[in-house]
Parts: structure tokens; C-alpha cells; sequence
């Protein structure tokens, strides 16, 4: 548990460090004083919107968990999956490639007595499906949106080919483990075995046996899709819906600050270039490039850079800065609120020696 507490204090630096670095790289020639003026004139009632939108994100996730876990005979409040939804939120934010999300995830399911395997085939799903939405949106957008493409800065088409490109991949990966498990399998232990025969990886730490198990999940993880294939379905619905609430975020920015020329759809489509581009990047929350392509794509949409990074400001403070704080407050009241059954235990079979 240390080494875990010690890695999280790192990556929360790590963020810090690469914060600050981003505000500093953004604002360096620009006029802070403007830009601020600009945020200070929004209305508060569309600042109300941005962040009962970003409440929706999170909480529509944790209707696909209760969803999920229910096709299962697992009956969980919500309140429970909407604190499990924040404290993946906050991990994933913090981590890069948002690595860190599920793990912590199913720490504090199991420590509310969802066993391990059903907890990871089940958010295997949501990643599987939150991934497959941001491909399904960018394969979308190269063979229909090419008119919307071609009006783009060069460095945002390398950006969101790329994107696009590692999201098939991973999705592709995923699948394969998912609906072949017998094929992945094989292929996989058969190339642990190559690269320890060439010496890049060594047998340690029962490596062998431990990439059989986790195998062996995704076979469940297969028959759970065969067995539940309407619930993955109206999940997958529910996270499209999901992924433009965030979207649509910028949206109503842009109607917030007085802009009318470009209606809802090309505004939020632009911003799921946004996110396409940086969700495989390995950057906590994809800071900084995020910034950059936001920039390079809104300021002609905006008028000048100094407007575009007002509203991006509000934008991307909401979709992920206010996101953090918020799913960092609610990670700690979880941790402090939700004990660890084991322990508990333990101290009750000492207090029990103890009275003997």
C-alpha cells in the first residue's frame, strides 16, 4: 500500500510540475489582465451548464456500472458507482495514458464486497466502449468530416490521424482478447516466450503464471458479451451520450461569449477532434498538447488567440481541471469512508483474543 500511496504522490507532482508548466507556456506572450476580462464577462448561469455537464459525464458512467453489474444479480446503489466513477476519474486524470483509473476502481469495489473478476471484466466493458465511441467519432469524422478536416492546421491533422490510429489499435487489442480469447491467448504467451528466449524479458515474480490469469478474464469477460449482448449495446448508447455531454461543453462557451457563426454540431465536433487526438498520448489528462490543439483548431473560430484561451479557460477548466479537484475531494472522502473489510476484520478477531 505505500508503494501505491508513493507512486500516487509522485504522478499528483508530476501533474502539478506539468500544470504549471502548461499555464506558464500559454500565457507567457499573451495579456493575462485581457484574457481574465473576458472569463470575468461570462454569465455565471452558462458556468452553472459547463459544470452540471461535467457532473453528467461522471454520473452517466456510473449508470453503465450499476447497469452492468446488475446484469450480474449485483445490486449496488448508485451513490456507491457514482463514488466509483470520480475516484477512476481522478486516477485516470493523474496517470498517464489514464492508467491508473481501474485499478483504484476496483480497489474500492472490493472493499464494498464486488469480487475482483466480476469488477474487472465489468470495467474492462466501460473502457472497452468508452474507447470504441472515440473511435467511432474519429473514423466518423476522417471519412465524413473531410470538409471540416481540410479547414485544420497541419500539426492538429498529424495530432488527430494519430489518435485515431492508436484508438483502432487499442480497440482492435482489446477486442481480439475479448471475442478470440483463445487466439490472443496463445499469441500472446507464445511471444512472452520469444522475448525471453531473445532476452528482453526475464521469469520473475511467477510472470508466466500471472499472464495465464489474466487470460483467463478476458474468456469471461467473452461470455459475459455473449450472455448480456443488449445490455453492452444500450451501454455503448448511453456512452455517446456520455463522451458529447463533455463535448458540448465548448458549445456553450462559445454561445456564452457572444458567438453565433458556427452551429452546435461543427463546434462540438471540433472539440471530439480535441479528444481523439490526446486520449492515447501518454500525458496525465493529455495536458499540454491538449492546450495547444485547442488553440491552433478554436482561436480562427474565436477570432484571435487571446479570446480562444479565454475559452478554453472555461472550457477545459471545467472538462478537466474543475473534473480533477472535484473527483479528488470525493476520492478522499471515499477512502475515508469506505473500510477495508479485511482490516476491519482483523480487529475484531483481536478485540475477541483480547476479552478471552
Amino acid at each position: 500500500m505505500k508503494k501505491v500511496i508513493n507512486k500516487n504522490l509522485f504522478n499528483a507532482l508530476f501533474l502539478v510540475a506539468l500544470m504549471f508548466l502548461t499555464v506558464w507556456l500559454i500565457f507567457k506572450d499573451q495579456d493575462v489582465g485581457n484574457i481574465l476580462d473576458l472569463v470575468l464577462d461570462i454569465s455565471p448561469i452558462f458556468l452553472l451548464v459547463c459544470f452540471v455537464l461535467v457532473i453528467f459525464f461522471v454520473c452517466s458512467e456510473s449508470v453503465i456500472i450499476k447497469y452492468l453489474l446488475s446484469t450480474v444479480n449485483i445490486k449496488v446503489p448508485l451513490f456507491n458507482c457514482i463514488r466509483y466513477s470520480f475516484v477512476g476519474f481522478f486516477y485516470s486524470c493523474i496517470t498517464p495514458s489514464a492508467s491508473g483509473g481501474q485499478p483504484m476502481q476496483i480497489f474500492y469495489m472490493r472493499r464494498q464486497n464486488i469480487d475482483i473478476p466480476t469488477a474487472t471484466i465489468i470495467l474492462m466493458l466501460v473502457t472497452i466502449e468508452y474507447k470504441f465511441v472515440l473511435v467511432a467519432t474519429g473514423v466518423g469524422l476522417a471519412i465524413f468530416g473531410q470538409g471540416l478536416i481540410s479547414t485544420l492546421d497541419g500539426e492538429v491533422v498529424f495530432f488527430l490521424y494519430l489518435g485515431i490510429a492508436l484508438n483502432v489499435f487499442c480497440v482492435a487489442f482489446m477486442s481480439l482478447l475479448v471475442f478470440l480469447p483463445n487466439t490472443a491467448k496463445f499469441l500472446i504467451v507464445k511471444g512472452y516466450e520469444f522475448l525471453k528466449r531473445i532476452h528482453i524479458l526475464k521469469e520473475k515474480n511467477n510472470r508466466a503464471e500471472r499472464l495465464n490469469k489474466s487470460m483467463d478474464k478476458y474468456k469471461d469477460a467473452s461470455k459475459y458479451l455473449k450472455a448480456n449482448k443488449k445490455a453492452v449495446f444500450n451501454t455503448t448508447l448511453i456512452t455517446f451520450l456520455q463522451r458529447f455531454f463533455l463535448f458540448f461543453i465548448t458549445y456553450v462557451v462559445y454561445v456564452a461569449m457572444g458567438y453565433s457563426e458556427e452551429d452546435w454540431l461543427t463546434i462540438t465536433l471540433l472539440q471530439a477532434i480535441v479528444s481523439v487526438s490526446v486520449d492515447m498520448l501518454p500525458l496525465p489528462g493529455g495536458m499540454g498538447i491538449s492546450e495547444r490543439l485547442y488553440l491552433l483548431i478554436f482561436a480562427p473560430i474565436f477570432g484571435g488567440v487571446a479570446t480562444a484561451t479565454a475559452s478554453m479557460m472555461v472550457s477545459r477548466g471545467f472538462s478537466y481541471y474543475v473534473l480533477v479537484v472535484v473527483s479528488a475531494i470525493i476520492s478522499m472522502i471515499t477512502h475515508i469512508t469506505v473500510p477495508d473489510p479485511g482490516k476491519k476484520e482483523a480487529e475484531g478477531s483481536e478485540g475477541q483474543e483480547g476479552s478471552e
